[in-house]
C-alpha cells in the first residue's frame, strides 16, 4: 500500500509536456539574456543592461524580432553569433534541437521524450515523430544552407567574403525561421534592396516554406500532387496562397500613391514592394519598405494579417492559417445553414471548430488586454503604434512602427511576456483544450436549452 502511494506521488509530480516545453523556453531565454547581458556581447564593451538583454533573448527565442537596439551595430560578432542560435533554438523548437543532441549521442529516445516531442511539432500522434523530426532537422538545415548560398552572392560583394557570407547565413536562418532579425543596421532592414529579385525571392522564399509547418513541407516532398495531399495540408495550402495574394494586391493598390512608401517607386519596385510587405507581415518581421509612413488602413491590415500568423508546426506564430480557416468556414456554414462544416469534400470535426473558436477568443483577449496595458504605461503613444506593438508581438511578427526602443521598463516586460505567450500560448492551449476528458463511472449531462444570440 505504501508502495502505491509513494508511485502515485511520484506520478502526480512529473510535469506535463506543454510545462516541459514552456520551462525549456524560459530556461533557453534566461541563459540567451545571461551571455548577451556581458560586455563582450557589444561593440562599445558595456552590458546593454539585463532588462533590455532579456527582451532581446526572448525576441530572439520567440523568433519575433522585436528588438531595443539595432542588431548590426550594437551588438558585437560574439552577440550576433548568440542571437542567431536563440533563433535557430526557438525556429526549431527546444525538443527537436533536443533530440538533434540525442541523435548525436546514440541515445534512445524515450517515450515519455516521444510525447513530448508530438506536443512540440503539434503532431496528433507519437506515431512516426522521430521521423518527423529527424526530417525537420535535415529540411531546416538543408533549406537554410540553399538560402544561404544564394544570398551570399549579393551579399559577397557588398560586405566582402567573410562577412557577406555570415551575413548570408545569419539571414538565411532569420528568414526560414521567421524571425525578422537583420544585421543591414541603423534600422534599415531590407529597404535598401527592394527591387532586388535575388534577395526578394530568396528571403520570401524562405519566409512561406518555413511559415508552412513542417509536417506539410514534408508531406509535400512525399505526396508532391495537391489532390493527394492530407486536408490539413491543404488548407494550409489554400489559405496561405490567399493570404498572400489578397495581401499584395491591398498594400499594392493601398500604397501605390503614397509617396512615403511605394509611391515614388518604379512598377517592378512597386511589386516587390507589395509583395514582400503581404509574405512578411504574417509572422516574419522583415521589411522593405518604411512601415512609419504607411497608410492607416495598410498598418491596420498588417495588425489583422500579423495576429492570423502562419501554420501549425511551423516556425511562425499568431492563431495559426487553419484556425482562422476553421472560423470563416464556420461562419460560411452558419449564414447557409448546414450544421456541417466542410472543406474539400471533408466534413471537419466539432472538437477543431471548437479549438479554433477558443484559440480565437484567447488570442484576441490577449491582444485587447496586453494593448490596453501599453495605452497606461506609455503615456504620449498613438493608440494605432501600441495595439500594432501588442498584434507584433502576439504573432511573433518583429514588425513595429518605430516605438519599441522607446518602451518604458514596464512596457518592455509586457511585450517580452506577449512575445513568450504567442510563442508556447497557442501550443499550450490547444494541448489543453485536446487532452481526453478522463472517463468516470458517472457522467452527468444536464437537459439542454436555448440561448438567444445575435
Amino acid at each position: 500500500m505504501i508502495k502505491i502511494d509513494n508511485k502515485l506521488s511520484y506520478q502526480e509530480k512529473k510535469l506535463e509536456p506543454a510545462q516541459i516545453l514552456v520551462l525549456g523556453f524560459g530556461a533557453v531565454i534566461l541563459l540567451g539574456a545571461i551571455l548577451l547581458n556581458l560586455p563582450i556581447a557589444t561593440v562599445s564593451g558595456k552590458s546593454v543592461g539585463f532588462i533590455n538583454s532579456l527582451f532581446t533573448s526572448t525576441s530572439a527565442v520567440c523568433v519575433t524580432g522585436l528588438v531595443v537596439v539595432d542588431t548590426g551595430t550594437y551588438w558585437s560578432m560574439f552577440g550576433q553569433l548568440i542571437i542567431m542560435l536563440l533563433i535557430q533554438i526557438g525556429g526549431l523548437g527546444i525538443m527537436t534541437m533536443a533530440t538533434l543532441i540525442t541523435f548525436i549521442a546514440g541515445r534512445r529516445i524515450s517515450l515519455r521524450s516521444r510525447i513530448i516531442m508530438s506536443e512540440a511539432l503539434n503532431h496528433i500522434t507519437i506515431s512516426g515523430v522521430v521521423r518527423l523530426t529527424k526530417h525537420v532537422l535535415v529540411t531546416t538545415f538543408l533549406i537554410e544552407s540553399i538560402g544561404a548560398m544564394i544570398l551570399s552572392t549579393k551579399f559577397i560583394p557588398i560586405y566582402g567574403t567573410k562577412k557577406g557570407i555570415f551575413f548570408a547565413i545569419f539571414h538565411s536562418i532569420s528568414a526560414f525561421c521567421n524571425a525578422g532579425f537583420d544585421l543591414i543596421g541603423n534600422g534599415q532592414s531590407l529597404t535598401g534592396f527592394i527591387g532586388d529579385p535575388t534577395i526578394n525571392f530568396t528571403i520570401m522564399g524562405l519566409i512561406i516554406i518555413g511559415g508552412l509547418g513542417f509536417a506539410v513541407i514534408t508531406e509535400i516532398v512525399s505526396v508532391r500532387k495537391f489532390k493527394k495531399l492530407s486536408l490539413h495540408s491543404k488548407v494550409v495550402l489554400s489559405v496561405t496562397g490567399i493570404l498572400i495574394l489578397s495581401g499584395f494586391i491591398i498594400f499594392f493598390l493601398i500604397e501605390s500613391f503614397n509617396s512615403g512608401t511605394l509611391g515614388e517607386l518604379t512598377l517592378k519596385e512597386k511589386f516587390f514592394g507589395a509583395l514582400f510587405q503581404s509574405v512578411t507581415t504574417r509572422t516574419a518581421g522583415f521589411n522593405t519598405m518604411d512601415l512609419g509612413s504607411m497608410n492607416q488602413s495598410s498598418k491596420f491590415i498588417t495588425i489583422v494579417y500579423m495576429f492570423i500568423g502562419g501554420s501549425p508546426g511551423s516556425t511562425a506564430g499568431g492563431i495559426k492559417t487553419t484556425t482562422f480557416a476553421l472560423v470563416i468556414l464556420t461562419i460560411i456554414s452558419v449564414i447557409r445553414g448546414r450544421d456541417d462544416v466542410e472543406f474539400f469534400k471533408r466534413r471537419i470535426n466539432r472538437n477543431n471548430i471548437n479549438r479554433a473558436l477558443a484559440v480565437l477568443s484567447i488570442g484576441l483577449a490577449i491582444v485587447i488586454f496586453i494593448t490596453t496595458i501599453l495605452c497606461i504605461t506609455e503615456v504620449g503613444k498613438d493608440f494605432l503604434d501600441l495595439l500594432f506593438e501588442s498584434a507584433s508581438a502576439f504573432g511573433t511578427v518583429g514588425l513595429s512602427l518605430g516605438i519599441t526602443s522607446e518602451l518604458s521598463l514596464i512596457g518592455k516586460i509586457i511585450i517580452s511576456m506577449t512575445m513568450f505567450a504567442g510563442r508556447v500560448g497557442p501550443m499550450t492551449i490547444v494541448f489543453a483544450l485536446s487532452r481526453k476528458q478522463k472517463s468516470t463511472h458517472a457522467l452527468i449531462r444536464y437537459p439542454e436549452d436555448r440561448v438567444m444570440v445575435g
